[in-house]
C-alpha cells in the first residue's frame, strides 16, 4: 500500500500543484503575532501584507536557482508514510536534482523538461532498466491542468493573481536557518487557478498554505496541508495497485542558497523505462 500512497501523492502534486517535490512542516511556533490597530491601519496593514505575498514568487523566480530540502507526510487507507529530500532547483525552468528519502530506503530523483525520473538503488524498473520516468505534461493533461508548462514562472505567478486582500494574514516572525523571516497564512481560490475546476473537485474551494518570506521578499518556507480527493477507478478492486480515493498531505518546501548552480541531465535513453501510462491508470 505504501508504494501506492506514495506514487498516487507524486502524481497528483505534479498535476495539481504544478510540482512532484512536496513535504510537510516542523511545527515551530511563531513570534511577534501584530497587535490590534485602527481600522485605517488594519487596512494598510493588509495591503502591505498582500502585495509582499504577491509578489514573492517573482521576487524568489529572480534569484535562478535554489538549494531546496522537502518534507512530505502523506497518509491514506489508514496508513501514513513520510518522506525527506534535498537537493537543487532551477527556480526559472522547474528542472531539479534530488535525493529522496522514505521509510528508510533512499532514491535519486531528477526532473528535466518536465519529466519527471527515479532511480531506486537494488531495485531495476521494468525491463531491467535503472530509471523510470513518468511524463509530468501527460499527467497535467489528464487532470485538466494543460494550459501552462510544468514549472513554468507564468504558472507560479498565478498564484499571487489568485491572491486577495481578504486572502492573507501576518502570523509573526521567525528566524529559519539563522535567516529572519516574516510569516503569512494564506487562502488561495482555487478556481481562480489554471485548472481550477478540476482542483476544486480534488481541493475542495480552497487551497490553505503558509508562507515565511525573508528581508528580501522571497520565500524561504512554503508549507501546504490539504486533503485531496482523488478520481475512483469504475473497474478498481481491492488489492490491484488502484490509488488511494482521499490522501491527507502536509507538505513544506525550504529555499536557501539562492543562485546555486543546477546541473540537471536526463539519465541516458537506454536506462530509462518509461512509466508514464502506468502512472496514469493509477492517478
Amino acid at each position: 500500500m505504501r508504494s501506492r500512497v506514495m506514487k498516487a501523492g507524486a502524481i497528483t502534486v505534479a498535476a495539481v500543484m504544478g510540482s512532484v517535490l512536496t513535504g510537510c512542516g516542523d511545527g515551530n511556533e511563531p513570534t511577534g503575532a501584530k497587535d490590534g490597530g485602527s481600522p485605517s491601519a488594519s487596512r494598510n496593514d493588509e495591503d502591505r501584507d498582500t502585495t509582499a505575498v504577491r509578489a514573492a514568487y517573482d521576487k524568489t523566480a529572480e534569484a535562478e536557482s535554489a538549494r531546496m530540502t522537502v518534507r512530505m507526510k502523506l497518509a491514506a487507507e489508514g496508513e501514513t508514510v513520510t518522506s525527506d529530500g534535498k537537493g537543487v532547483l532551477d527556480l526559472a525552468e522547474g528542472d531539479s536534482v534530488m535525493t529522496i528519502t522514505a521509510q528508510g530506503e533512499s532514491l535519486e530523483q531528477r526532473v528535466v523538461d518536465e519529466v519527471l525520473y527515479q532511480k531506486t538503488p537494488g531495485r531495476d524498473a521494468p525491463g531491467g532498466k535503472p530509471w523510470a520516468k513518468i511524463d509530468l505534461r501527460k499527467v497535467a493533461a489528464q487532470e485538466g491542468v494543460n494550459n501552462q508548462r510544468i514549472g513554468d514562472p507564468a504558472r507560479t505567478a498565478a498564484y499571487a493573481k489568485a491572491i486577495t486582500d481578504k486572502d492573507v494574514t501576518e502570523v509573526g516572525t521567525e528566524k529559519i536557518d539563522g535567516v529572519n523571516t516574516t510569516h503569512y497564512r494564506v487562502s488561495v481560490d482555487v478556481t481562480r487557478l489554471p485548472g481550477g475546476d478540476r482542483m476544486r473537485e480534488q481541493l475542495g474551494p480552497t487551497l490553505p498554505m503558509q508562507v515565511w518570506l525573508d528581508d528580501e521578499g522571497r520565500l524561504r518556507r512554503q508549507q501546504m496541508d490539504m486533503t485531496v480527493r482523488t478520481a475512483a477507478s469504475a473497474s478498481a478492486k481491492p488489492d490491484t495497485g488502484a490509488a488511494p480515493q482521499q490522501l491527507k498531505m502536509s507538505t513544506v518546501m525550504e529555499f536557501s542558497d539562492f543562485g546555486t548552480e543546477v546541473d540537471a541531465e536526463a539519465p541516458p535513453a537506454g536506462q530509462v523505462a518509461d512509466m508514464t501510462d502506468k502512472a496514469l491508470q493509477q492517478s
